[in-house]
């Protein structure tokens, strides 16, 4: 996906707030937040990207430790969708 593609669908609404379901050309598919730190716009100019995986997210909500994420080429990126909640049956 391109920059601007990337953006556009994080921008709407799920940047920092909602975890995303993100399919690779070359890999597995992972579920993680993108996250917005000072280098945001310089990244997304080369189209890095920001994200915390699904394992690690509860613990950077509580200590928002920017070294969780790992920074991914949004070239390598084939779509982004917002990530279904699971739904534990007590």
């Amino acid at each position: 996906m391109t920059n601007e593609q990337v953006a556009k669908f994080l921008e709407a609404g799920h940047l920092a707030k909602d975890n995303v379901k993100i399919d690779f050309k070359g890999r597995q598919s992972i579920v993680g937040l993108f996250i917005k730190l000072t280098d945001y716009d310089e990244l997304k100019k080369k189209n890095f990207w920001r994200v915390v995986s699904e394992s690690h997210i509860a613990k950077w909500k509580e200590s928002h430790d920017n070294n969780l994420a790992r920074i991914f080429n949004g070239s390598e990126i084939t779509r982004l969708t917002k990530a279904v909640e699971k739904v534990s049956k007590d």
